[in-house]
């Protein structure tokens, strides 16, 4: 019989093996046990305790049989013995005792896994199923495939549930299993786990695999990586952080060859992703291959402010902290803290000792303490545990001592008034209850109790008794003030602030002056008596300080008594008004006194006829001002003051005044004016003996007025402005009239070769293209192949209707050097040489090209021939061609009669140069009789036709083959046919004409 106690300790199993087959069927076999307490050689069945129970045993076959005892004790030593009944008959076997804790099977490991080391070490590592009271120790058996050496071999590893495995074995295709023992005493072994293949393990290795970190720390990470069963180079892995922000490579170093190692400085919280409350790690191959597996980082912030504070009755003490809302998710949070005997320690730390305080969570995520009863003078230790399933955390400890962290009650009997001769705010109060240390205050005031006045803060300066002052500007306003405290030593805090307490107003001293008054005279023609109705402004409170209870109208006449009367409310009074002069004075009284200055009013009827002012107008500026302008009649002095009344005349509202200095002469009235309504302003200029006669205005006047001051400047500078806009605007516009008139027969540069490059804009530009230039310039885009090639033809127009065969040609290029100091000049107003740009290559150069011209020019009614004419100095040579006298310029060729009159002159010597010819006259003749035209010419024998081409007329056929030289002799044709040769490109430049024959006729085709 075998019995062993299962791995979970619940069962005791015994396995009967039968000797004999041939028993009976009827046979039945019982296990009988009982607990006894004595040792293993001592125990009998005379030391049998309780009850003896009875397991069936269940007989599979005739072979064997299983007992069952549920529970057993593992403290106690089991008698057993077995009874057998067959046939009526039972039998029993000898005792057996047997120790349950010698006699265990554990169950067999689980959850055979790799994990990486510490050292980047990998381990095998495993798991039990059920927790044993006892140390366990381990086999290993490595089994190798058929046909890679011994099939088995066991190893034995002592209390650890893990095995270093090395690089070999990791490589090999060998599985693995365990057992497990009892290893302080007897036992049986294990079944065998599971078998694990190696080659068939995570992918991916890290160390940690999951981990709690505190906000600021830092941490490494280490790695190893198996692609298809094949190790990966510890310097091709790159790490990753979420799979969003690559780590940098100083970050990362290499291990070993296969494990690679990161570093993360200054770690920060983790932050929820979702449902992930964790940052994760991957670490992947440099070709951005990453495996599923990651690290897991938990990162928590426990920086935590613990703030107490003892209330004022000195009974407990409130201590608040405030957590992240993330760190509520991650794990569980409690204040732990520790009090010493007395006072704190210099260096606070965790204490063993601790307790766990019950806190409750507010609204605000934040949490409250309270101590009470509390010992004022001990040391309180406290810090924040986090508790996680990976590990515990602990914040930085504080040390509270509570009669440290005191919030005094607030000061009572705050009072507060505005002293009448100093100006000053005095504030009193009384100390608060239980304040056994010394106090400072601080005093909080404002005018008046609207909410959005500002507080004015006052520290009161130590040491602080119970009353404090402050000097204010403004005494006639209530003030609001409220006082707290704080102890002076320790870092307490300050109190709630007191109860409000509010000053009353009351007069500092008599009014300094009367108000300013008016008054309005009103005839009673039915009673035939003059009222008079006074009107006063209200006194500021600067002249009143602060009140006024009544105002005083004193009377005056000449050989009465002077009489008082009393105004409680209001800022008018009326009175009758029967004698010829009469003086009144108004005096503003509080309850201090009597104000001493005070002006006075004398109402005269003989003054009242005096006319002072000679004229007066009024002039509207804007809706809100009106400028009231006057002047005095000569020799009237003595006017002490002006007034001047306005008022609306549409609408029945109130006379408004004002009073104005004597040296005044205009007078700005700021005041709300609608521009349709009929106003009426007077004028009234006051003497010491009365009011004289007022000047009165129903119009605003128009036109302007003498600026005397500053305040007109509203009125002239958006004159002024108006005409400055004006004035630029017809200046630009004449600008552009300019610029039409002068440049409206001028051709656009852009669509002439020879103006390509040139800037406009600038002012000399101009003056380089039609003046003289003393030294050769270089023009290059001019400097074409050296054919001879008819480039350009001027036409003119003559007075009289000619031959349309009739042409002229003179060469207008290459003079000879003698004369290429000038330009050439004809007598006849009607033609102009057209000016060219020179070569600035000399003799000794080579030629860069032959640009060459030819001027066609119509002849006059009478053949003539043009006799060239040149002096030994001059410069301009003539030719006369009928009646009109043409200059030809300098030519270093000869002239070509042409049939009956015509005549065309071509260059023929010094190709390298080129002379720029000027017309005498320039610009001079009239702009209309001219027009600009151009002429395309291509090569005859490919059966084009010349293109004449005006400005006007684009693309009209003018001077063709069959029209332009028709009319010319044979010879001179034959001449120009040979000079015509193919060209890919052939610039030309613009001449002015005057149409003549043909080209007349083909121009005015529009």
């Amino acid at each position: 019989m075998e019995c062993w106690i299962r791995g979970r300790l619940d069962l005791l199993v015994c396995n009967l093996q039968l000797l004999k087959l041939d028993l009976r069927a009827d046979l039945k076999v019982n296990l009988l046990y009982s607990g006894s307490e004595l040792s293993l050689g001592a125990a009998s069945t005379s030391s049998l305790q309780g009850t003896v129970r009875v397991a069936p045993c269940a007989c599979r076959d005739q072979a064997s049989c299983q007992c069952l005892v549920a529970t057993p004790g593992l403290n106690h030593t089991y008698l057993l013995w077995l009874e057998m009944v067959a046939g009526g008959t039972a039998l029993g076997s000898p005792l057996m005792a047997l120790q349950p804790t010698d006699i265990v099977k554990p169950e067999a490991p689980v959850k055979l896994h790799l994990e990486l080391a510490e050292k980047g070490q990998v381990k095998l590592c495993w798991s039990n199923p059920a927790p044993l009271p006892f140390p366990l120790q381990h086999q290993v058996r490595i089994s190798a495939p058929p046909g890679h050496g011994d099939s088995q071999q066991m190893l034995q590893v002592v209390l650890e549930s893990s095995m270093a495995l090395d690089n070999a074995l990791l490589d090999s295709p060998c599985s693995v299993q365990v057992r497990s023992r009892n290893l302080r005493g007897p036992g049986f072994w294990s079944d065998w786990s599971t078998p694990y293949n190696l080659t068939l393990g995570a992918q991916v290795l890290y160390f940690p695999a999951r981990t709690l970190a505190r906000a600021g720390s830092s941490l490494s990470f280490l790695c190893t990586v198996r692609n298809r069963s094949q190790p990966v180079a510890a310097r091709e892995l790159v790490w990753w952080l979420n799979l969003a922000e690559p780590l940098p490579a100083s970050q990362t170093s290499v291990l070993s060859s296969r494990v690679s190692r990161v570093t993360l400085p200054e770690l920060r919280a983790s932050q929820p992703r979702g449902s992930f409350l964790y940052s994760a790690l991957y670490c992947c191959h440099q070709s951005r291959q990453c495996h599923h597996t990651y690290a897991e980082l938990y990162v928590v912030d426990m920086d935590f402010n613990i703030s107490c504070e003892t209330d004022g009755y000195l009974t407990k003490m409130t201590c608040r902290w405030s957590a992240n809302p993330t760190t509520l998710l991650l794990g569980s949070l409690q204040l732990r803290y520790h009090r010493s005997q007395i006072y704190c320690s210099d260096f606070p730390s965790p204490s063993p000792n601790s307790e766990v305080k019950e806190c409750l969570l507010q609204r605000n995520h934040s949490y409250e303490c309270t101590f009470q009863p509390i010992f004022l003078l001990s040391g309180y230790t406290l810090w924040i545990e986090f508790k996680h399933s990976l590990g515990t955390l602990q914040s930085s400890p504080t040390c509270v001592i509570p009669a440290d962290v005191v919030k005094p009650l607030p000061p009572s009997s705050v009072g507060a008034e505005v002293t009448r001769n100093t100006g000053l705010l005095n504030v009193s109060w009384s100390q608060p209850v239980f304040a056994s240390r010394g106090l400072t205050f601080q005093i909080r005031w404002k005018a008046g109790s609207r909410e959005e006045v500002p507080w004015q803060l006052y520290e009161v300066p130590n040491p602080a008794g119970s009353w404090a002052g402050i000097r204010v500007e403004q005494l006639c306003v209530e003030y609001v003030v409220q006082v707290r405290c704080r102890e002076l030593e320790g870092s307490g805090y300050w109190s709630d602030w007191s109860r409000a307490a509010q000053t009353l107003v009351q007069d500092i001293r008599a009014p300094v002056q009367g108000p300013e008054f008016w008054r309005m005279v009103s005839e009673d023609p039915a009673g035939k008596q003059r009222n008079v109705t006074l009107l006063w402004k209200p006194l500021m409170q600067n002249d009143s300080l602060c009140s006024v209870s009544r105002y005083i109208i004193k009377h005056q006449t000449p050989g009465n008594p002077s009489w008082e009367e009393f105004v409680d409310h209001g800022t008018s009074w009326t009175f009758p008004w029967m004698e010829p002069t009469h003086t009144v004075t108004i005096l503003a009284m509080n309850s201090v006194g009597i104000s001493a200055t005070n002006s006075n009013l004398t109402l005269s009827q003989q003054m009242s006829t005096v006319d002072a002012v000679q004229s007066l107008s009024a002039y509207l500026v804007n809706s809100t001002c009106v400028v009231v302008v006057w002047s005095l009649s000569p020799q009237i002095p003595g006017i002490k003051s002006f007034v001047i009344e306005w008022r609306n005349l549409n609408q029945e509202e109130q006379m408004k005044w004002l009073r104005v200095p004597p040296n005044l002469r205009k007078y700005f009235i700021y005041d709300h004016f609608i521009l349709v309504e009929k106003y009426q302003f007077s004028l009234y200029p006051v003497f010491a003996g009365g009011v004289g006669k007022a000047r009165a205005t129903e119009q605003f006047a128009q036109g302007g007025f003498e600026t005397g001051s500053t305040g007109s400047l509203h009125v002239v500078l958006p004159i002024v402005f108006s005409t400055s806009v004006l004035l630029l605007g017809a200046l630009l516009v004449s600008h552009q009239r300019m610029k039409k008139l002068l440049w409206e027969d001028v051709p656009n540069p852009k669509n002439c070769s020879w103006a390509q490059g040139v800037n406009f804009q600038q002012p000399e530009t101009l003056e380089h293209l039609f003046a003289k230039h003393p030294e050769p310039m270089s023009c290059e885009p001019l400097l074409l192949e050296a054919e001879m090639v008819l480039e350009d033809i001027s036409i003119t127009r003559t007075s009289g209707k000619e031959e349309p065969g009739d042409f002229l040609g003179t060469d207008s290029t290459f003079p000879t050097p003698q004369d290429s100091e000038c330009d050439s000049a004809c007598s006849s107003s009607h033609f102009q040489s057209s000016s060219f740009c020179r070569s600035c290559q000399d003799g000794e150069g080579a030629a860069q090209g032959d640009l060459r011209y030819a001027t066609v020019i119509s002849s006059c009614a009478s053949s003539g021939l043009c006799r060239r004419k040149t002096g030994p100095r001059s410069c301009l040579g003539s030719c006369s061609l009928g009646q009109h006298p043409i200059v030809l310029g300098a030519f270093c060729s000869a002239a070509w009669e042409v049939g009956s009159g015509a005549l065309l002159v071509l260059p023929g010597c010094q190709p390298g140069r080129a002379l720029s010819l000027l017309s005498s006259e320039g610009f001079s003749e009239p702009w209309h009789e001219r027009s600009l035209c151009y002429l395309g010419v291509t090569a005859l024998d490919k059966g084009h036709r010349d293109l004449l081409l005006t400005d006007s007329s684009r693309g009209t056929d003018l001077l063709t083959e069959g029209e332009g030289l028709q009319h010319i002799s044979a010879s001179v044709k034959e001449f120009i046919q040979s000079s015509l040769k193919p060209k890919g490109t052939v610039p030309y430049v613009p001449q002015f004409r005057m149409a003549a024959a043909k080209g007349q006729q083909a121009t005015e085709k529009k």
